[in-house]
C-alpha cells in the first residue's frame, strides 16, 4: 500500500532583514501520513530562516529536512528541525559543510544540554524557536498557503491566514 501524503503549495514572501535578504519562494511540499501541521509550519520557518537559491526539502526521514548541494552532489547545507538524535546529528556533520538545527520544542535546552556535548562539532548551529506553542503556527498552515516572513533582531513574525505569529530566534549552540 503506498504511503498516502498530502500537497500543500506555499507561497512565502521573505524579509530577512539580518541577511538583507528579500524574494518570494513558492514550492509544493508533502506532508507525511504521521506528520502534523505544527511540524509541517516548522520546516517552512526553517527553510525561511536559511532561504537561498538550491535549497530543497528532502523527500524521505534519511534526508535533511532541507538541503542545499554543491555542483557535484555534495550536501553544502543540511538543515533540519526537531529535537535530533546524536547519531543523526554526527552524520549530518560528517556529510555536510554546515548544519543547521532549528527546534521549537519548549525542551530545546534541555534536549541540548544531553545531545551537545556528543555532538560539539564546529560545522553545527542550533537555534530555538522560542514564543508560541507550534500549535499557534497550525493555524497558519493551509493547503493553498500565501505567508510573508519578517526576520529581524533574533525576532521571526509569520503572517498568513490574516494572523501573525511572533517567534524569538535563540542561538543555543555554540
Amino acid at each position: 500500500m503506498a504511503v498516502k501524503t498530502t500537497p500543500y503549495e506555499v507561497e512565502i514572501d521573505i524579509s530577512d532583514m539580518e541577511r538583507n535578504y528579500y524574494r518570494t519562494h513558492r514550492f509544493t511540499l508533502l506532508r507525511g501520513p504521521n506528520e502534523t501541521e505544527e511540524k509541517l509550519m516548522v520546516r517552512v520557518l526553517a527553510f525561511a530562516c536559511q532561504a537561498e537559491d538550491g535549497l530543497v526539502f528532502g523527500e524521505d526521514q534519511a534526508e535533511p529536512t532541507v538541503s542545499k548541494r554543491d555542483g557535484s552532489g555534495g550536501i553544502e547545507r543540511w538543515i533540519d528541525v526537531g529535537e535530533v538524535d546524536d547519531k543523526r546529528l554526527l552524520r549530518a556533520c560528517g556529510a555536510a559543510r554546515e548544519v543547521v538545527v532549528y527546534s521549537a520544542a519548549s525542551s530545546a535546552q534541555g534536549w541540548w544540554n544531553q545531545v551537545g556535548p556528543k555532538v560539539n562539532r564546529d560545522n553545527l548551529t542550533v537555534y530555538h524557536l522560542r514564543g508560541v506553542p507550534t500549535s499557534g503556527l497550525a493555524r497558519l498552515a493551509d493547503r493553498d498557503m500565501k505567508l510573508h516572513c519578517m526576520i529581524q533582531d533574533g525576532q521571526i513574525w509569520l503572517t498568513g491566514n490574516e494572523e501573525t505569529v511572533q517567534l524569538d530566534l535563540e542561538r543555543i549552540a555554540p
